[in-house]
C-alpha cells in the first residue's frame, strides 16, 4: 500500500484527498518508482482548483515533477537503485504524477540524476529549473552571452524565474528582475539581479518601439508584459518565452522583428525530447549555485500539498515549493 494525494470530480466540483491505494492502483507504465521528493508547480494549483483543460481524466494523482529510486523496471536502460526524476510529460494532467509515494512511469520519460544532485536538490530544480535551463541554452544557441549586454528577466521572483536569475547572473550576465513584490528586492539581489524592474513599467500597452534596454529576455509572464519586452530588446536580441500567467494574448506589431532583427523562441519543458532533458540536467548538475538554490526553496510534506496549491494560484509563494514524500521503505539501495 502507498498514500497519494488523489483528486476526483463529481460534476463540475474537484476535491482532493489523501488516499490509500495499492501498487496495482498505478498506470501502465516501463519503469516503477519510490518516490523521494516531488514539488508544487503553478500548474498543480490548476489540477486543485478543477480548472478547465488541465486534467485530461479523473480519478488523478497531480504533481509534474518527481525524484527517487527506482523498484521495478522492464526498461533496459534502468534497474532497481538507480536516482532519477520525471519532469512534465502530462504527469498530473494525463497520468498519475508525482504527489505520490509510488509512481509507475514510461522509460522515455526518465532521467538518471547525475550524481551530484540528490533526489531533494532535483525537486528543489524540478521543472521550473529544467525550463530556466532549457531558456538559458536557447540564448546560447543564439549566440547571445554576457559580452552581448544585460538580460531581462520576468516573473522573477516565481519559481521559473528565480532559477532563470540565478543561472544567467553565475553565468556573468547583468540581470534586471521584474517582480510585482517590491518586498522581494532583496530576495532577487542575493540571486545576483543588478536590476529590480516594476511590474508596473511593464504592463501598459507598449509603443511597437521603445528605447534599446536589453541584449535578451527570459519571459514567463506573456501577455502585456512579453510585448514590453520586445519592444525593449537591442538590435539582434532575442526573448525566450515559456510562461503565459500574464495571458495567451500578445498584443505587439512586427516591428522589433523586422527593424531590430529581435527573435522569439518558444521553450516548453512538458515534451521536450529526452537528449535535452538529459542535456540541461547535466548543465543543471554543473551551473546551479547551491546556496542560492538553498534560499529559494520552502520544503511541505505531502498532507499539505492541497493548502500549498491554493496558495500557489494566489501569488502567495515564492521561489521552489518542495514536496518531502516520505515513502514506504522498499529495501532498494539507491546504486551510486
Amino acid at each position: 500500500m502507498f498514500r497519494a494525494i488523489l483528486l476526483e470530480r463529481d460534476g463540475d466540483a474537484v476535491s482532493s484527498r489523501v488516499a490509500e491505494l495499492h501498487e496495482t492502483d498505478l498506470p501502465d507504465g516501463d519503469v516503477t518508482i519510490e518516490v523521494h521528493h516531488s514539488t508544487v508547480n503553478y500548474k498543480d494549483g490548476l489540477a486543485h482548483r478543477g480548472a478547465h483543460g488541465v486534467v485530461d481524466r479523473y480519478p488523478m494523482v497531480p504533481g509534474v515533477d518527481l525524484a527517487g529510486v527506482v523498484t521495478a523496471s522492464s526498461d533496459s536502460r534502468y534497474h532497481p537503485g538507480d536516482r532519477v526524476v520525471v519532469n512534465g510529460c502530462r504527469m498530473g494532467e494525463r497520468h498519475w504524477g508525482g504527489h505520490s509515494e509510488l509512481a509507475r512511469v514510461p522509460g522515455d520519460w526518465v532521467v538518471m540524476l547525475p550524481e551530484n544532485i540528490d533526489t531533494a536538490t532535483a525537486m528543489a530544480i524540478g521543472t521550473a529549473g529544467l525550463t530556466a535551463m532549457l531558456c538559458v541554452l536557447a540564448l546560447e544557441r543564439q549566440g547571445l552571452g554576457p559580452d552581448d549586454g544585460p538580460v531581462v528577466v520576468t516573473g522573477a521572483s516565481g519559481g521559473v524565474g528565480s532559477v532563470a536569475v540565478s543561472l544567467l547572473a553565475t553565468q556573468g550576465w547583468s540581470v534586471d528582475a521584474v517582480t510585482g513584490r517590491p518586498e522581494e528586492a532583496d530576495y532577487l539581489r542575493n540571486l545576483g539581479a543588478a536590476g529590480i524592474v516594476d511590474r508596473g513599467e511593464m504592463t501598459e500597452p507598449p509603443r511597437p518601439l521603445e528605447s534599446q534596454r536589453w541584449a535578451a529576455g527570459v519571459d514567463a509572464v506573456g501577455g502585456l508584459t512579453l510585448a514590453n519586452v520586445l519592444a525593449r530588446i537591442r538590435y539582434g536580441g532575442a526573448v525566450v518565452a515559456c510562461g503565459n500567467a500574464g495571458g495567451m494574448d500578445l498584443p505587439t506589431s512586427v516591428a522589433p522583428f523586422i527593424l531590430r532583427a529581435v527573435s522569439l523562441i518558444g521553450v516548453e519543458s512538458v515534451v521536450v525530447p529526452h537528449d535535452r532533458r538529459v542535456q540541461a540536467w547535466e548543465r543543471l548538475a554543473t551551473d546551479v549555485d547551491r546556496d542560492q538554490l538553498g534560499s529559494m526553496v520552502t520544503t511541505v510534506g505531502l498532507d499539505e500539498t492541497p493548502e500549498v496549491c491554493a496558495r500557489i494560484l494566489e501569488g502567495q509563494v515564492r521561489g521552489r515549493i518542495v514536496v518531502d514524500i516520505g515513502g514506504p521503505a522498499s529495501g532498494v539501495t539507491p546504486r551510486q
